[in-house]
């Protein structure tokens, strides 16, 4: 029996909702932000960038979020609209928002920081008139992630959009996504959090995380199957904790265990890995995939993004996924194990 089951009878395979922003990458890397000129537009946002990973990958995805009533805010229409996104659910802003900016630093491969600018940003501005009971039902798979919980009134709007999902049958899946500069404080955090991942199918984050989600629990020295044994305890089925150069560990309800390694890489910047990985984790799930392959294809996905400029852009398409594969091991293609459960 699958560990999830996603109906095939809905038109939508994937929704992302929440953040929509621009990122502007350093064109100098190697470099102080005090030393850089030069800066490339792309469309940015944790759930932007994972619902255009799922695009690419062929899945019908659409989105729901807002965006300022500016030229950043059509450009982002106009791209996620390029790149066969159902825009329908996308609201123009008319409070006098503005788009948020994400600033990227690339110092070296391995030293990448994040300048934001969040302040009355449209996105935040998502409110529960906004999630439509009929748009979600139509969905295979809902995607919310943590920064869209940290501000009302797009706190409610997630909520709503859980509750729709929940009443309809659709998989939910929950990327953490931290950004402390979003937060009132790390208690106000993990009450959200938590409220959140106890309605979702999936949890997606690193142990740092989990760490925060869980820092009400009182546990001593919390523990990757301790961690995921509690989330089993409410929807969840599979839980993934990630570890950056380590990889990743896949936890499901059954009693599974998988660890994941990562894949070398012509690391350009570490940013886009995470939103790279979970399209390609959910691609394969939805593929009805077995969890192992599941993961090495989102950990692929997410070696050819870090070896990019940008994260958007990068999104890999399922043919750049399986080559990068087979090259990788070579000549051990990827095709070879599609569809075998272990």
């Amino acid at each position: 029996m699958p560990l999830l089951t996603f109906d095939s009878t809905k038109p939508f395979d994937f929704i992302g909702v929440g953040r929509l922003c621009i990122d502007l990458n350093a064109n100098e890397i190697n470099r102080p932000m005090e030393e850089t000129l030069t800066f490339t537009k792309y469309v940015g946002g944790s759930p932007a960038n994972i619902s255009i990973g799922m695009s690419r990958l062929g899945k019908k995805t659409g989105f729901i979020g807002r965006v300022a009533a500016d030229q950043m805010g059509r450009y982002i229409s106009q791209y996620l609209d390029e790149n066969n996104i159902d825009i329908s659910s996308v609201v123009i802003d008319t409070n006098n928002s503005v788009t948020g900016l994400a600033f990227t630093e690339i110092k070296s491969p391995s030293d990448c920081s994040i300048l934001m600018y969040r302040d009355n940003v449209a996105d935040l501005n998502l409110e529960p008139k906004d999630i439509k009971e009929e748009y979600i039902k139509d969905s295979k798979a809902l995607l919310i992630s943590g920064t869209a919980l940290s501000k009302s009134p797009s706190r409610e709007a997630v909520f709503t959009a859980l509750h729709y999902a929940r009443k309809h049958g659709v998989v939910v899946v929950f990327d953490i996504d931290y950004r402390p500069y979003s937060w009132s404080s790390e208690d106000e955090t993990a009450i959200y959090y938590r409220l959140a991942a106890e309605k979702c199918d999936v949890i997606i984050g690193t142990r740092e995380e989990f760490d925060l989600m869980e820092r009400f629990d009182n546990r001593e020295e919390p523990n990757d199957w301790s961690t995921a044994k509690g989330w089993f305890n409410h929807e969840a089925k599979i839980v993934v904790i990630k570890h950056g150069e380590k990889g990743s560990i896949a936890y499901t309800k059954d009693g599974q265990s998988v660890e994941s390694p990562i894949f070398p890489a012509n690391v350009i910047k570490t940013f886009g890995a995470g939103d790279s990985y979970a399209a390609g984790f959910i691609y394969g799930l939805m593929q009805d995939w077995n969890l192992p392959d599941a993961m090495e294809f989102g950990s692929a996905a997410a070696a050819i993004v870090i070896s990019s400029h940008s994260c958007s852009d990068a999104m890999p398409t399922v043919d750049q996924v399986k080559e990068f594969i087979h090259d990788s091991k070579d000549g051990h293609p990827f095709n070879d194990r599609e569809g075998v459960k272990r």
